[in-house]
C-alpha cells in the first residue's frame, strides 16, 4: 500500500518510554510504522521503550524527534487531533472510522496526533488540526491510555482499508493458514473401531436391539469435530493407555 494511505502517528510530549513502546506495538499490529515524537519528556532514545514494544523495533528505530508539533506535521496535508472537544476551538468532530476513511480517500499525507498521557493535547496543538478525532466512550469513565487510543485509530484505519478494497489486502486473519487439515477417513475409522473395541466388553452397546443406533451416534460424535491427524493420534494414545491399565499385572 502506498505511503500516502498510511497515517503518521505523532506522539506529542509523551512522558513515559513504556507508553511509547506500547504505542509502537499497537501501530505495528495494524501495519503502521511511521512514528514521530514531539519533545519526549525523557529524551530519545528511551531504554524503557524497547521492552514495551514487544518486537515492534522497526517503529522505534525509524522514529523521528521534533521540537514542536508544527514541525512534526509540516509535511502533512491533513492533521487529525485525538482529543475531547476543546472550548474556543471550532473544528469538525469525527470518529475513528471517519478518520480512517479520510486517510484512505483524501490525497496527501495524514498525521494523527496524540497528546501527553496526563493532560492530552493543548489548544495550540489542536489548532494545527483540520478536525478533532474522538470516540464515544463511557461518560462516567473516559480514561484511555496512550496505546489504547493508538490501537483504536490504527484498527479503524485497517478496517476501513479492507472495506474499501473489498478484500483482505490490508490485514489477514492470523492462524487461519496454520490449522491442520482434518484427518483422513481411515484414521477416523481406526479411532471409532478402537472405541468400539474398548466399549463392547463393557456392555456399552446393549441392549442388542439398539446396538446399531448407538454405534451410529458414536460415529457421528467422533466425526463431527473435524479432528486433525495429531488429535486423532492423541485420542488413540489415550485409549491405548486406558487399555493397558485395565490389563492385569
Amino acid at each position: 500500500m502506498a505511503d500516502l494511505n498510511k497515517p503518521v502517528i505523532v506522539l506529542v510530549r509523551p512522558q513515559l518510554g513504556e507508553n511509547i513502546g506500547k504505542a509502537a506495538r499497537a501501530m505495528l499490529n495494524f501495519g503502521l510504522t511511521e512514528m514521530r515524537l514531539v519533545a519526549p519528556r525523557d529524551g530519545w532514545p528511551n531504554p524503557s521503550a524497547g521492552p514495551a514494544a514487544a518486537g515492534a523495533d522497526i517503529v522505534l528505530e525509524q522514529a523521528k524527534v521534533y521540537a514542536t508539533t508544527a514541525e512534526a506535521v509540516a509535511d502533512c496535508a491533513h492533521v487529525h487531533a485525538t482529543t475531547v472537544r476543546k472550548r474556543g476551538v471550532t473544528k469538525p468532530v469525527i470518529g475513528a472510522d471517519e478518520a480512517g476513511r479520510q486517510v484512505h480517500t483524501l490525497t496527501g499525507r495524514h498525521a494523527i496526533i496524540f497528546g501527553p498521557e496526563r493532560s492530552g493535547l493543548e489548544t495550540e496543538d489542536v489548532a494545527l488540526a483540520r478536525n478533532i478525532l474522538t470516540v464515544p466512550i463511557n461518560p462516567e469513565f473516559g480514561s484511555l491510555n496512550l496505546a489504547q487510543a493508538v490501537i483504536l485509530v490504527a484498527y479503524e484505519w485497517a478496517r476501513i482499508g479492507r472495506e474499501i478494497a473489498d478484500a483482505g489486502t490490508v490485514l489477514v486473519q492470523p492462524t487461519a493458514e496454520d490449522a491442520l487439515p482434518p484427518a483422513p477417513q481411515d484414521e477416523l475409522d481406526g479411532l471409532i473401531a478402537h472405541f468400539e473395541k474398548l466399549l463392547g466388553p463393557k456392555g456399552y452397546f446393549l441392549p442388542a436391539a439398539r446396538a446399531d443406533s448407538t454405534r451410529r451416534t458414536l460415529r457421528g460424535l467422533l466425526t463431527k469435530p473435524g479432528w486433525n491427524h495429531l488429535e486423532v493420534r492423541t485420542l488413540r494414545g489415550i485409549l491405548s493407555y486406558m487399555e493397558r491399565k485395565e490389563r492385569p499385572d
